[in-house]
């Protein structure tokens, strides 16, 4: 059983989804507000969150930020805004995924699924990485290189961490998109360049001759110490 927290002022929708994710076996705890969704975000300890970005007190961009200032619990944003912007808003901020209302309840029930797998393969990772001058602690979701300490987004730790269990061994680009993003995905070889580029920049003692993070062309990547 997951524990979700629903984040919405909208009664008929909150009633909606409380129903659909209670026939799933995820137990719901419900906040109509942004102050109520932080209050019970730190007295209920939930497992994951679908957040409305349009509450009547805080804008649900800023709940999200005061969420990753303490913890890397997966966010679903369930949002009426459509617009480009708030959608690359919202993920920079770390949440996990976007969805647009009017949205499908079975989509959204699938998502959630994919959320939940994907915190438990990264469970799985090793507790830490290490090589020569880099340390990745997946436990305190603490990186350092040498002693500098590195900020890594939720997204960029997940990558990691899909990487690190399979240390030194190719991922295919279509398995680490579907481990990370989800199981809709597998086709968009583009974000793992992005975000590859992203974390050598903070990983790699020389980001144009990687040692690190290896990217095998049409293939795949690998991680080695």
């Amino acid at each position: 059983m997951t524990r979700i927290l629903v984040v919405d002022d909208d009664s008929m929708l909150q009633r909606t989804l409380r129903i659909n994710l209670r026939a799933r076996g995820h137990e719901v705890l419900l906040a109509s507000s942004g102050r109520q969704a932080l209050a019970s975000f730190v007295a209920d300890d939930p497992e994951l969150v679908i957040l409305d970005l349009g509450l009547p007190d805080l804008d649900g961009v800023e709940v999200l930020r005061r969420i990753r200032q303490h913890s890397a619990v997966p966010v679903i944003v369930l949002s009426a805004r459509q617009q480009a912007d708030d959608k690359i808003e919202a993920l920079d901020e770390g949440a996990d995924d976007y969805v647009s209302k009017p949205f499908d309840v079975n989509e959204l029930m699938a998502r959630v699924r994919a959320a939940v797998r994907r915190t438990s393969v990264a469970a799985e990772a090793p507790e830490t990485f290490t090589a020569p001058g880099l340390t990745l602690d997946f436990g305190a979701h603490l990186a350092t290189r040498g002693s500098e300490t590195i900020h890594l987004t939720p997204t960029e730790w997940r990558l990691l961490a899909e990487l690190a269990r399979h240390q030194g061994r190719l991922v295919p680009h279509e398995d680490l998109l579907r481990a990370v993003w989800g199981p809709g995905y597998g086709r968009e070889h583009h974000y793992l360049r992005v975000f590859a580029n992203q974390i050598r920049r903070k990983i790699e003692p020389d980001p144009a001759a990687p040692r690190h993070l290896i990217n095998e062309p049409g293939l795949g990547y690998r991680l080695q110490p």
